[in-house]
């Protein structure tokens, strides 16, 4: 072979070499790249939080507040047998407290001061105790629900008179009013089977049906 083929096969083989070295680095970097990305996965999996919940733990559910009767009162001392703006608020607080919606009796009880003859008092007494309940009424209460009553002067909130004997005009205002009672809902009761405690009759058998 001549000097010259023998560089020209030289040549060819140096080119192939040349060639083929970055396939093979592309190969190895292609592995390696593999392995990191497996090698990620798994730590991923290794890392990943687990849950402490338990299946069958079941959360509280949260408490309904405790009802309390409710009980409201209506000043009538500038107004008269009206019912005026300070008295619908007032109202208005008691339908919107839960106690009212849970659909409790409602005792109305409308009073007055000592001033003017009892049978008048007792009648002024439930126009306030009627003003109140007619409010109500427009408000989507239930007529059943509500019992009115008339205390007249029979009950007074603070004495009618200061301790000097003269009279007490503020306390006056004070006795002309209406109270609102709201009771808590009755339970409706389970009717139960009576026990037996041995004394009950056996039912009658029949004789016939013994043959």
């Amino acid at each position: 072979m001549s000097r010259w083929a023998m560089l020209a096969l030289l040549g060819v083989l140096a080119g192939c070499d040349a060639r083929e070295a970055p396939g093979d680095n592309a190969a190895a970097e292609n592995r390696s790249i593999f392995v990191e990305d497996d090698a990620l996965a798994n730590n991923s999996a290794a890392e990943a939080p687990k849950s402490i919940l338990r299946p069958e733990v079941v959360p509280d559910e949260p408490k309904k507040a405790e009802l309390k009767p409710l009980e409201v009162v209506v000043p009538f001392g500038g107004s008269g047998l009206k019912l005026d703006d300070a008295g619908r608020k007032l109202l208005d607080e008691m339908l919107a407290n839960p106690t009212t919606a849970a659909g409790g009796t409602i005792t109305i009880g409308g009073h007055t001061d000592t001033r003017g003859n009892d049978r008048d008092n007792l009648i002024a007494s439930r126009k306030r105790a009627e003003a109140v309940r007619d409010y109500l009424l427009s408000k989507g209460v239930p007529a059943e629900r509500m019992t009115v009553i008339a205390f007249g002067e029979t009950r007074a909130l603070v004495p009618n008179a200061k301790t000097d004997g003269s009279d007490d005009p503020e306390a006056r205002a004070k006795n002309r009013r209406v109270e609102g009672q709201v009771a808590l809902p009755v339970a409706a009761e389970t009717p139960t089977a009576p026990a037996d405690n041995g004394t009950a009759e056996a039912p009658a058998v029949d004789p016939k049906s013994q043959k």
